[in-house]
């Protein structure tokens, strides 16, 4: 595992490269670093070159005071201009939850550079007013009582309670890790996924695969929601995990890491 950072705005971004083979870029979601991915990483990384960033603010990011979906979608495209192998013309994109909509930003900007999308329990659709409200609750909860408290209550809730009950170690690692995130990263995580527009149309007209892994038991993004948009894209590859909430990658592990060789071989 080799660890590298760029500058962007004067602030660090780390990211880590691993493996060999075609580039494969995974990116993290809210309250998480590029650790999430580490069961990924084994299973992936003798046929990929996996690289994963941390988005400012998580794991070893500097913190960039202004920034919006748009603006991590900015740091992806300065990661790939320095990593992506002259010899390849485009990799993978994958993003969990808010890595998602990241990935779809930088789709709708960057296509070309894109052989396929992953979209991991994330969506193309804006914010209702509903999700808003929850959002701009969750801020005022973050800068009253503090990052650290926020999501030591609200990171259990990203698992299926089967699964969370005979599973502590990983929800207390995430907890742990969770010490790390300052309010004001959170903060702008929470505003800019209110403020990103609705990125239905990226999805109709990518025209590479993109892939669907979705939680039956996810709240976050809602089955219902998930599979309202699975459809559109001219080559989907979908795949819901009936064991799942928010967190596949830890609840069902065996089958994410299928279900993401058998799309990375096929594109």
């Amino acid at each position: 595992m080799q660890q590298k950072t760029i500058d962007f705005q004067n602030a660090t971004i780390s990211y880590r490269i691993a493996g060999k083979g075609k580039t494969v870029l995974l990116l993290h979601g809210f309250g998480e670093d590029g650790t999430v991915w580490e069961n990924q990483i084994e299973a992936l990384k003798d046929s990929y070159r996996l690289v994963l960033p941390d988005i400012p603010g998580s794991g070893n990011s500097g913190y960039l005071p202004t920034a919006t979906i748009e603006t991590y979608a900015q740091i992806l495209k300065a990661i790939i201009d320095i990593e992506l192998p002259t010899t390849e013309k485009d990799f993978a994109l994958i993003g969990h939850s808010m890595g998602g909509y990241v990935a779809l930003a930088f789709a709708e900007k960057f296509p070309s550079l894109l052989n396929s999308l992953g979209l991991f329990h994330s969506s193309a659709f804006a914010d209702n007013e509903e999700k808003k409200d929850i959002r701009t609750k969750a801020i005022s909860f973050i800068k009253e009582k503090g990052a650290y408290t926020f999501l030591k209550t609200s990171i259990i809730g990203l698992f299926n309670e089967q699964f969370a009950v005979v599973n502590q170690e990983h929800i207390d690692e995430l907890i742990e890790k969770s010490k790390a995130f300052t309010s004001a990263a959170l903060v702008q995580y929470y505003q800019a996924m209110i403020d990103r527009p609705e990125r239905i149309d990226v999805l109709k007209t990518f025209a590479k695969p993109v892939l669907f892994i979705i939680g039956e038991f996810d709240k976050a993004i809602p089955l219902a929601s998930s599979l309202a948009q699975c459809h559109l894209p001219v080559v989907s590859h979908v795949h819901i995990l009936a064991k799942s909430a928010h967190m596949g990658m830890y609840e069902e592990t065996e089958k994410v890491n299928k279900y993401l060789l058998d799309f990375l071989e096929k594109t």
